[in-house]
């Protein structure tokens, strides 16, 4: 990190953002806090085994990078449905209180309601399970459906357009010496440029935007704690939203350790992209090692390294809101050991 992020400690808490909340996983538990329609702070804890726990093989260097990023998915994954399902039941109240015309006509509706909360407590139960089956279904195939997007977006398309590009120059198509720098540092630029232009695409919409500054609120707190201030929505305020250990950086590192491998990879529509494919697990590797190196020290090599990711987060972060760090700083405080276990080095790099 630079000396302008420079903190007293580095802690291993990260999270993520979410529906109107925030998640924080610390060293010994998980939870998430969503802001209700009534303005109350929700919190829950999440109970789950990481495969971290499970086996000192997923544990160890590089091979912790994939068990890291499962463990990362399935946790979001959880988290995600939580934040929905408080949000659908915000929307919901919303409803009810728009289509309440008079006080008198609200007394009435609740009177007859009450008569017959009875006969209808298990239909209402039943609906209440049916809409959370369709809102895991819904879910899964969304999940789907961005998996393959993403394969065909970041892989197989780089590849396609190298194709064309190769029409237009022979040279490109022939080959020669050369060629396979030039076809991984084009291939790489493009699944960077890829990426971006869909973060600058969605960070349009109303919904997304929040939920970046919900991203900036997880950051600012991050470094509040770590600046050992109290944690408070003033002081959370003031810290910068850019931090070295952010997912977004791990993504740009992934990207760009992508580039060095594909000097590797042989050429071919298809097989070129399959190869990359069962190389992911390699790619993570390195990129999680090179993220955490880089969270640890600060010199001119750290430091090149978190540029592009720090750069990027300017993008996939926003300014919160006191009211957005009050729910970081619910889910934060949640997840704080004790006993210290979460810090990982004192005084800063």
């Amino acid at each position: 990190m630079s000396k302008k992020n420079e903190t007293k400690k580095i802690t291993s808490i990260g999270g993520s953002a979410l529906i109107e909340g925030i998640m924080m996983r610390g060293p010994k538990k998980s939870t998430v806090a969503v802001r209700m329609a009534s303005g109350d702070i929700y919190t829950e804890d999440i109970h789950m085994k990481f495969l971290s726990q499970s086996s000192k093989f997923w544990r160890l260097p590089f091979i912790r990078g994939v068990s890291g990023m499962i463990d990362s998915m399935r946790l979001s994954y959880k988290s995600l449905m939580i934040s929905a399902d408080k949000a659908m039941e915000g929307a919901e109240e919303e409803d009810k209180k728009e289509t309440s015309e008079t006080p008198e006509e609200v007394k009435s509706e609740e009177k007859a309601e009450d008569k017959k909360a009875e006969d209808n407590k298990e239909d209402k139960k039943d609906e209440k399970e049916s809409g959370g089956i369709l809102m895991k279904v819904l879910m899964v195939v969304s999940s789907l459906i961005g998996v393959a997007l993403a394969v065909l977006l970041f892989f197989f398309l780089p590849t396609w357009i190298f194709g064309l590009l190769g029409m237009a120059f022979p040279a490109l198509a022939k080959g020669g010496e050369g060629i396979a720098f030039w076809q991984s540092v084009i291939e790489g630029l493009l699944k960077i440029v890829i990426f971006i232009s869909y973060i600058l695409i969605i960070s349009m919409t109303p919904d997304m935007k929040r939920v970046f500054q919900y991203h900036g609120a997880e950051h600012k707190t991050i470094f509040c704690y770590e600046n050992e201030l109290e944690l408070t929505p003033e002081n959370v305020m003031k810290m910068k939203r850019f931090h070295p250990r952010c997912g977004t950086s791990f993504i740009l590192l992934m990207l760009l350790v992508g580039i060095i491998i594909g000097l590797f990879i042989p050429k071919g529509m298809f097989l070129r992209p399959l190869i990359k494919i069962l190389l992911l697990p390699l790619t993570m590797g390195i990129g999680y090692e090179l993220i955490k190196f880089c969270g640890k020290h600060d010199n001119a090599l750290t430091r090149i390294i978190a540029a592009p990711g720090l750069w990027a987060q300017r993008v996939t972060t926003k300014e919160p809101d006191e009211k957005m760090c009050e729910i970081a700083i619910a889910a934060i405080e949640a997840v704080i050991p004790e006993d210290g276990s979460d810090i990982v080095k004192n005084g800063c790099c």
